[in-house]
């Protein structure tokens, strides 16, 4: 370390901005090929978004596919992701999309090799062929695992250390400036590049505003600490966003479990998840049922199914304030907290007891009916005999929230909320509620405009020197809808990035 003005300086190869899929993905990349490799990661533990993700990876020509005789290629895995974006096709980035497809396969079995279990594929239309798959015990698997191997290729890992811009000479981007620890000034030199993986924007007000609208800028983000700074200290040199008015959500999510549940606690020992892995596919899916359950009600959202058979939504204070059957989840951004309860009574819950109406779904793993949330997430269902004794479960105000039920009944429209129409009465007890629900912003799809190598590029469409991107800072105008192909796009893209940038040092050196 030497002093450079009044801030310290370490010099690096490679240094990666983010500890994410996309960062851990980049670094390994570059560091295999003997770079000396510095990994910056704002939060105390690795992980981003891809720890809070459900962990599915959709991919083609996997041995899991294979071991099952499914036929498949990326050129059809192309055609279908094209088909998840319907009527927004034509927004996509098709060149990107091209450069996922055909890495899925190498990067499924690089995963593989890192010592990652996974269950499937498992089908999800219009996908042609299963080729979903969820990895094992959780998605916290992937930290600690590509966190060992970083480590065990000698990545230096900076925890609780914050990029703060970008570091240019004659403008190529040569380093970020950080804020350590405790709280100085520090700058990280790269002599090959360096590659942002900091996230997407979802929990930065500033940036949603700007591309999306003032109106999602104040939902809060699935992810409290996806703030976009890759994004932010890009744009600072030159750099454009694509997309950046597309995102998910605003969507109700049931608020998480004050403890997490078992699933989430279940570290990624091989023996364990092997277990797993045999368990998923012999045992017969009633045994399992209570385990998946455990996972399927942690935080998901509702659905709305529940609205069109009578359920309505109420806010903190017990009052009705929407249309349940166009865009609940909008309204419901706006009330205190962003939150709001399902309530219903005994003709909805009976209904929503058993298939095909199910309260919620996670992909591959299964359905969620009332008596699974009743046995599961106790802290958010109630029911009672009466409505009084319904809103003192809630701990929302009686008398307002008796009168919001009789006026609903009685096909009154107050607050803005809708008439019931022909929506069935609250009539029949018992009562229930569930919730409460929170509006969540879950992702944000806009990415900084990048080459098929992750190079990031200014307006002009010139590449800016030395500066790469990743993941949702790398997305480049991609939509990625479908199950798993974030995650995909997040180790595809870091490693490609990373190599460039390992092999930007290499040149530099030679050069040198």
């Amino acid at each position: 370390m030497v002093q450079a003005g009044d801030a310290t300086r370490t010099a690096a190869d490679v240094v990666v901005v983010g500890g994410g899929g996309a960062g851990l993905a980049a670094a390994s990349a570059a560091a295999e090929l003997g770079r000396h490799v510095i990994l910056l990661e704002k939060n105390p533990d690795l992980g981003g978004s891809t720890a809070w993700s459900v962990g599915s990876v959709s991919a083609t020509c996997t041995p899991h596919q294979i071991g099952k005789g499914i036929k498949d290629c990326p050129e059809h895995h192309l055609e279908d992701l094209m088909r998840f974006s319907g009527e927004l096709v034509h927004r996509d980035n098709l060149s990107l999309a091209r450069v996922l497809t055909e890495n899925t396969s190498a990067m499924f079995r690089w995963l593989l090799a890192m010592g990652l279990v996974f269950v499937g594929p498992f089908p999800e239309p219009p996908h042609r062929q299963p080729r979903m798959h969820n990895v094992l015990p959780n998605s916290k698997a992937f930290p600690y695992l590509l966190g060992r191997h970083c480590r065990g290729l000698g990545v230096d890992i900076r925890l609780n250390v914050r990029a703060d811009q970008l570091i240019a000479d004659a403008g190529r981007i040569t380093g970020v400036a950080a804020t350590l620890p405790d709280g100085r000034r520090h700058d990280f030199i790269a002599q090959g590049g360096v590659v942002l993986a900091g996230g997407d924007f979802s929990a930065s007000r500033e940036l949603k505003a700007k591309y999306a609208s003032e109106e999602v800028a104040a939902v809060d983000a699935v992810n409290p600490t996806s703030t976009g700074d890759g994004i932010r200290m890009a744009l600072e040199r030159g750099a454009v966003v694509v997309n950046g008015d597309h995102l998910r959500g605003p969507i109700m999510r049931f608020v998480p479990p004050l403890r997490p549940k078992l699933i989430q606690r279940l570290p990624p020992l091989h023996p364990l998840t092997l277990a797993m892995r045999w368990s998923f596919d012999h045992l017969p899916a009633w045994l399992l049922r209570p385990f998946l359950m455990s996972f399927l009600t942690t935080a998901l959202a509702p659905s709305h199914d529940l609205f069109r058979h009578g359920a309505i939504l109420v806010d903190m204070d017990g009052v009705r304030f929407a249309d349940e059957r166009n865009r609940p989840d909008r309204a419901a951004a706006k009330r205190r907290g962003g939150m709001a309860f399902i309530v219903f009574d005994k003709l909805v819950a009976d209904q929503f007891s058993s298939w095909p109406n199910f309260i919620s779904t996670a992909p591959a793993v299964g359905y969620a009916y009332l008596d699974d949330y009743r046995r599961t997430r106790r802290d958010i269902f109630h029911r009672a005999g009466t409505l009084a004794e319904l809103a003192a479960r809630m701990d929302v105000p009686r008398d307002g929230f008796e009168k919001t039920v009789a006026d609903y009944n009685a096909g009154k429209e107050v607050h803005g909320a809708s008439v019931r129409g022909t929506r069935p009465a609250v009539a029949v007890p018992p009562f229930y509620a569930l919730g409460p629900a929170k509006a969540y912003i879950i992702f944000t799809n806009g990415g900084l405009k990048v080459t098929e190598r992750l190079e990031v590029v200014n307006a002009a469409g010139a590449v800016i020197p030395g500066l790469y991107a990743a993941g949702s800072n790398g997305q480049g105008g991609m939509l990625l809808e479908g199950h798993g192909h974030h995650l995909g796009w997040a180790f595809v893209s870091g490693r490609i990035a990373g190599r460039h940038a390992a092999l930007s040092a290499r040149k530099a050196s030679l050069i040198g």
